[in-house]
């Protein structure tokens, strides 16, 4: 069974949530009008319970995935604006715990009896090129995990790209939009917890890893830190602005 987590706090008082947000709080919590930065703390997983995850899926899961769920049994942290007297919750970081850590199939895409089935949206027109790998498939090619639901605009996965027995340097993160396509986001786990702390939670922003861009309300949101954050590029699909050198 999975472990309870510890009461959500304010901030980042304790040393090792500091090292896990890069010190992203103090940039948050001196933003005007920023207000209820919260991170539900979670007790770091135990190894069986990832020895437990790579049998059961037979897969090997990449060392500096292993290395952040060793430090923090999955993360959540969300942040809110106040605007006149109303508090509006706005950001949300959040990566699954091991236990929904769990493979993406058609009972997770779907629940309509006569739906397609995932295999049916299969598009192999579109391989791999020099300025993007080959897109994940949903059958047996690839294996693949949720890492975030995106709050529903989305999902962002964990791809093996070589199906099972599945090897850890076989792993890259991809996103997949809520048309069900596909856009790459970065080689390793560390790179993408860089884009999650860089561009802040804030609604859609792996949108700014497609062609067509995150909407431009979410633009305006990210402009109102640009003096406090690492500049993001929104008009590069697969820009790398902003990442910074932690790793796990």
């Amino acid at each position: 069974m999975e472990e309870e987590a510890s009461p959500p706090g304010l901030g980042c008082s304790k040393p090792h949530l500091e090292k896990l947000t890069l010190g992203i709080t103090r940039i948050l919590e001196s933003s005007p009008g920023v207000t209820e930065v919260t991170i539900i703390e979670k007790p770091p997983a135990e190894r069986h319970m990832i020895s437990s995850w790579e049998q059961k899926n037979n897969c090997v899961m990449p060392e500096d995935v292993k290395n952040f769920y060793l430090m923090t049994n999955g993360f959540h942290m969300t942040w809110s604006v106040k605007l006149d007297e109303h508090i509006i919750p706005l950001g949300s970081m959040a990566i699954n715990s091991i236990s929904k850590l769990t493979q993406l199939t058609q009972s997770s895409m779907y629940s309509l009896p006569n739906a397609p089935t995932l295999a049916d949206l299969e598009d192999d027109t579109h391989e791999a090129s020099d300025d993007q790998p080959e897109k994940p498939h949903f059958d047996s090619r690839s294996v693949i995990f949720e890492l975030d639901s995106c709050n529903g605009s989305g999902k962002v996965c964990l791809v093996y790209k070589s199906g099972k027995p599945a090897l850890a340097e076989d792993t890259e993160i991809w996103f997949l939009d809520r048309a069900l396509y596909w856009h790459f986001l970065t080689d390793t786990f560390t790179a993408y917890y860089r884009l999650l702390i860089t561009h802040l939670g804030l609604p859609q922003w792996q949108y700014a890893f497609t062609s067509y861009g995150i909407s431009p309300q979410a633009k305006a949101l990210l402009r109102l830190f640009d003096g406090s954050s690492p500049p993001v590029d929104l008009n590069n699909p697969r820009g790398r602005a902003g990442i910074w050198s932690r790793r796990f």
